[in-house]
């Protein structure tokens, strides 16, 4: 019956998959769909994890690569770090195995970091100096130390 809820109403099938494992009514579960929905959520807490380091190491990377950039551009970016350096303290804090993962969501967060930083780089304007995409360091500069470091704005 669960597995045929599954499509038709998905708050509903969640609701009683939810009611079938309090009842330890193992025999009546989908399992099926219920290792797929386990499997996405825990790709989506990586997902959400990466999208708030990306934000992070972008500014963080603006703020050392366009250091004579106006005092106003460079609060909102300070701003940002703020803002999702503690999204990602939060989000190891609530779920520390993600710490294991920590490294590689650097690497995979950083490529699209870089090339944010240098797209917005290209869109400065009022005088201020647009930046070679030679001054964004291909590998990410910044230790994890720095990244969670409260102090550290690059």
């Amino acid at each position: 019956m669960l597995k045929h809820l599954y499509e038709k109403d998905f708050q509903l099938w969640i609701q009683q998959t939810i009611e079938q494992l309090q009842q330890q009514n193992f025999t009546a579960l989908d399992v099926e769909h219920l290792i797929e929905e386990l499997t996405e959520l825990g790709k989506s807490e990586k997902n959400r994890f990466e999208s708030n380091l990306m934000v992070l190491l972008a500014h963080l990377l603006k703020l050392r690569v366009q250091k004579d950039a106006p005092e106003m551009m460079k609060a909102s970016w300070y701003n940002s770090v703020d803002e999702h350096r503690q999204c990602v303290q939060k989000q190891l804090q609530q779920t520390p195995s993600l710490k294991s993962f920590f490294t590689t969501a650097i690497q995979n967060a950083y490529i699209d970091s870089r090339w944010l930083a240098i797209k917005e780089g290209k869109r400065a304007q009022f005088g201020v100096r647009i930046p070679h995409e030679e001054e964004y360091p291909k590998v990410c500069p910044f230790s994890i130390e720095q990244i969670l470091d409260e102090d550290f704005y690059g």
